[in-house]
């Protein structure tokens, strides 16, 4: 009987392997039909499961990890962002472990774009797997801009306007938050000159009140830098008029009238400008 049943069961294993590939087969299928329909939602969860049965999977990994991108970069919430943003992490990193020497130019570029948005402490990883999807010839628009600012983040100026200058000559036109990023580059490298040029040109096409006061803002500190207390000044009130009360604006109004000698109209500014930001640290030490 024992006889019986075992060579039962070994005539069933073909038909059961059979069955087996088949279910995985399918189930690879429906996931691919999920995600390449913008479905992330159930791509990230039907990967989560398959991964309980083939942990090693590097075609699942892959699709879990580009699901928690997309789904990352689609929260509101900070905190939810970071989470999605670790998971997508976890599982490329996994996914690239046999073949991280070759790799997959996708993969790094989603790596790269994912620690870009775990935040300035891994822009040095960002520009690693950017530069790894760039080497290998991966095309994708968007590669420049992001190492411009990973560059930039860790601090490298000079490799990040040189990123941003490749970014532009795709023939795309530029938008404020990159002008304002290639500006603020060229300042930090302090060649006011370039600097100002591209910050006149973020204001000229800007139509978003945030990056219009963070323009206006540098434009003021540089105009102020190379001697135009005048021109500085109009900037820093033109964000007062445009955006409302600002800490900065004031604070910076306070640093002119100092250098003009009214130390009366100084104070008073950065009174205001700690009225409006009690954290903020530069006012509360001029005031001291």
């Amino acid at each position: 009987m024992l006889g019986v049943l075992i060579f039962a069961v070994i005539a069933l294993l073909p038909v059961a392997y059979i069955n087996f590939k088949g279910y995985y087969a399918n189930e690879r299928r429906t996931l691919r039909e999920y995600f390449e329909s913008g479905m992330f939602d159930a791509a990230y969860a039907q990967s989560a499961l398959m991964l309980q049965e083939k942990p090693l999977d590097s075609y699942i990994l892959t699709v879990y990890g580009f699901s928690a991108y997309q789904l990352a970069i689609a929260q509101i919430n900070s905190f939810d962002t970071i989470s999605y943003v670790n998971e997508c992490i976890w599982a490329l990193r996994k996914a690239l472990l046999p073949r991280e020497s070759s790799g997959d130019g996708r993969i790094f570029y989603v790596l790269g774009k994912a620690y870009y948005y775990k935040g300035s402490g891994y822009a040095d990883l960002a520009v690693k797997y950017l530069e790894k999807a760039k080497a290998i010839s991966y095309k994708a628009e968007d590669i420049p801009e992001y190492l411009g600012l990973a560059y930039a983040a860790i601090g490298d100026f000079r490799s990040s306007v040189e990123a941003f200058t490749l970014a532009l000559s795709g023939g795309k036109e530029a938008s404020d938050v990159l002008l304002l990023s290639i500006a603020k580059s060229y300042l930090d490298l302090g060649e006011l000159d370039s600097g100002r040029a591209y910050l006149i040109h973020c204001l000229e096409i800007s139509r978003d009140s945030k990056t219009i006061a963070a323009g206006r803002l540098l434009l003021g500190n540089t105009l102020s830098k190379i001697g135009d207390l005048a021109g500085a000044e109009a900037e820093y009130l033109k964000v007062l008029e445009e955006s409302g009360e600002n800490a900065e604006a004031h604070f910076q109004l306070g640093e002119l009238y100092a250098l003009g000698g009214d130390a009366t109209r100084a104070r008073a500014e950065w009174r205001r400008a700690l009225r409006l930001d009690p954290t903020h640290g530069p006012a509360r030490s001029r005031l001291n």
